[in-house]
């Protein structure tokens, strides 16, 4: 059975992403205040916002957002500057107005009185003006010339099914002026022909205003795709009925010339005639009275995007996964038996289920920039509360990354982002006195390596002090007095729970929370944190993270009985353990791979696998970053595609294994933590167990 799709849902969905591009465009018009597509930009978001608001009934968030409707109107037609706090104002109104969209019993009361009264102070006019309900307009504007419009539209068929109300259409341009409107029901089909949730009607009316031709474009311009809209500015005169039936196109010329021959009602003479129907002569009577106009079109713009669930599209996944699991277990049974004709189709259904995978996790990934938007306010409201001048670039925003890594990323460059903020970047009295410019920068930036995305956030601060951090560690106990670690080491130490070096605990930072988190958050997505500094000159956390979370390709081996995977992203290469080097008893095992010295790890010993040894053990070399190290296993499988089942709460402090999949024969082969091993066996010695 379909799903049902709630529209009110449907709605908010969309408002996200609007309010997502009101607060980049009001950022932007901060630093560009003169930008006239800016200020465009976000008075149609404001006047969307509000249509759309008003369809599905957000009464409140609709009459508050007219308000800051109209102020930015007041920009664009250069009757107010874009100031700065009106910038502020309006960010404020963005909060309240999502706050009113998504959770409108949570709106603090008379919050919305308190900011539209922040508005009329910038605009100049009294606080009781900007109450909402109590005036339509924050400013009255000069009258324009009044003037006449016939308007014609029919919305699309399906437009009612995806939530417009033509009723509240209707209202709108009566509200503009005086409005004569007739129904047009030409378009109406059988009954047996008619979708229940289906749009036949046609409108045509005739507008007065002394609003200009614009107002009528705004009235439309959330429902402009795939509609017919006609309007034109007509002369406020008296004309006969042939002639306005054959200025509408309901009649042509001809037909009227023979009509008129006869001499009775043009209009009775006509429908009698067959030559034009009851509605479209009533439609002229009433622009023979009324009269009407406008000539602007809108621009179609063609959808090239739907909108889907994103539980949907877990669901495709999982459902992708299941069928990559049945193909491995397919592959398996024909291996078993000598069906040249079941192997075949077994190779081109695995081909097919690797497209299919392929363009699956396609479908999922996401651009981050979208992610990336969302700290341009957070920087610029920090560094207000901190009296510091910073700056957020930006770069790579075009990478893309699967969409539950993003959303699981938010938290963790908050927190990154805050610490470069607080910790990071001096004030600008300290900045100019070393030299610096007053302004520091924070930049973002991202970009493909192989099958991971690197994410890296770098500031142009005062750096990460290593005598300070070998300090504080000792005094934590993480370190023995005077024991010497590399500067990369040191480095990690900051990720250590309740580590910190701040001075003095503030609202942003100091109290040791936060670095940790991070940590236990990027690891949670099979990711790791580079970090790196110099002092004076800033640092740089680079977050290395697998470009999907669902399915990857592994490299299958046996240890033992027991069978486990390990991230073909993270496999370098594979040697044979020789016997000279499988009898070294030095105390720590180590490779020499082309005259590098690798350590390598014996899994069996890791595992408490007690079979004996096997006369031709593999090596296994992998690596994240820098560090490299080798996985002694009994067997090289070769390549699987890997579905990844997460470990159950019970074998949560199990660290050495990052997740399960299923093999072709049913049995369970566990995922191997690449990075977390590559910490043991660069730090621990080889006798020891991992847990």
């Amino acid at each position: 059975m379909a799903a049902i799709i709630d529209p009110v849902e449907t709605f908010r969905a969309e408002a996200r992403e609007l309010f997502e591009q009101l607060e980049t465009t009001l950022l932007d018009i901060e630093a560009n205040p003169s930008d006239k597509d800016l200020i465009d930009t976000a008075f149609r978001a404001l006047h969307t916002i509000k249509g759309s608001g008003a369809m599905f009934g957000f009464d409140a968030a609709s009459a508050f957002t007219h308000h800051v409707e109209n102020a930015f109107d007041l920009v664009r037609k250069g009757k107010l500057s874009a100031t700065k706090e009106l910038v502020e104002v309006a960010l404020t109104a963005k909060d309240h107005m999502r706050t009113l969209i998504e959770q409108p019993e949570a709106a603090p009361f008379g919050r919305s009185e308190a900011i539209l009264a922040q508005l009329a102070g910038i605009i100049g006019i009294t606080p009781d003006m900007a109450v909402p309900g109590k005036n339509a307009k924050l400013q009255p504007e000069p009258a324009a010339e009044r003037a006449t419009y016939r308007i014609h539209f029919k919305l699309a068929q399906n437009a009612m099914a995806m939530g417009a109300n033509p009723l509240l259409l209707l209202k709108e341009l009566r509200e503009l002026g005086d409005c004569t409107i007739i129904t047009d029901t030409d378009g109406i089909p059988a009954l047996e022909e008619m979708d229940p949730s289906g749009c036949y009607l046609a409108w045509n009316a005739l507008l007065s205003t002394d609003q200009p031709a614009s107002a009528i474009d705004d009235v439309f311009m959330f429902v402009i795709d795939d509609m017919e809209l006609t309007v034109e500015a007509i002369e406020p005169e008296s004309k006969r009925l042939g002639e306005i039936l054959v200025e509408r196109h309901a009649v042509s010329a001809d037909a009227l010339d023979k009509a008129l021959v006869q001499q009775p009602r043009l209009g009775a003479m006509l429908v009698k005639e067959g030559l034009v129907s009851t509605d479209k002569v009533a439609a002229a009577l009433a622009e023979q009275k009324h009269l009407k106009v406008e000539v602007e079109k809108a621009n179609k713009v063609e959808a090239a995007d739907i909108r889907v669930q994103a539980s949907r599209l877990d669901e495709l996944m999982d459902q992708v996964g299941e069928l990559v699991i049945a193909q491995a277990r397919l592959r398996q049974l024909a291996n078993a038996g000598s069906d040249i004709h079941l192997k075949a189709l077994v190779e081109e259904i695995e081909r097919l289920s690797s497209e299919l995978r392929d363009t699956t996790m396609g479908i999922r990934m996401v651009p981050i920039g979208s992610l990336f938007s969302r700290f341009r306010r957070l920087v610029r409201d920090l560094s207000k509360e901190l009296g510091k001048e910073i700056q957020l670039t930006t770069s790579g925003e075009e990478t893309e990354l699967d969409k539950t890594v993003i959303e699981r990323l938010y938290d963790p460059l908050v927190h990154l982002i805050r610490n470069s903020l607080d910790h990071g970047i001096e004030s600008p009295e300290k900045r100019e006195a070393h030299g610096k410019a007053r302004q520091g920068t924070i930049h973002l930036s991202a970009t493909h390596s192989g099958a991971q995305v690197l994410i890296s956030i770098k500031d142009d601060g005062n750096g990460i002090d290593p005598e300070r951090v070998h300090a504080k560690a000792e005094e934590n106990g993480l370190i023995q007095p005077g024991a010497e670690l590399s500067e990369s080491e040191l480095f990690q130490l900051i990720l250590q729970p309740g580590f910190s070096t701040a001075a003095k605990v503030t609202s942003v930072s100091g109290r040791g929370v936060g670095m940790d988190v991070v940590k236990r958050a990027i690891d949670q997505l099979r990711g790791t944190i580079d970090i790196a500094s110099t002092l004076g000159e800033g640092s740089d956390m680079t977050l290395r993270l697998p470009l999907t979370l669902a399915i990857i390709d592994g490299l299958l081996i046996r240890v033992g009985d027991g069978r486990y995977v390990i991230p073909l992203s993270a496999v370098e290469e594979c040697v044979e353990l020789t016997a000279e080097d499988d009898l070294r008893t030095t105390g720590r095992d180590f490779l020499n791979i082309r005259d590098e010295t690798v350590p390598f790890l014996r899994l069996k010993a890791l595992f408490n696998i007690a079979t004996p040894a096997e006369p031709y053990q593999k090596v296994v070399i992998v690596s994240t970053g820098e560090n490299r190290v080798g996985l002694v296993v009994d067997q090289i499988i070769g390549d699987y595609q890997t579905v990844i089942k997460s470990l159950s709460k019970i074998h949560s402090s199990v660290q050495t294994f990052s997740g399960a999949t299923i093999l072709g024969d049913g049995t369970v082969a566990l995922i191997i933590d690449v990075p977390r091993l590559i910490d043991f066996g660069q730090a621990c010695e080889p006798q020891k167990k991992a847990s």
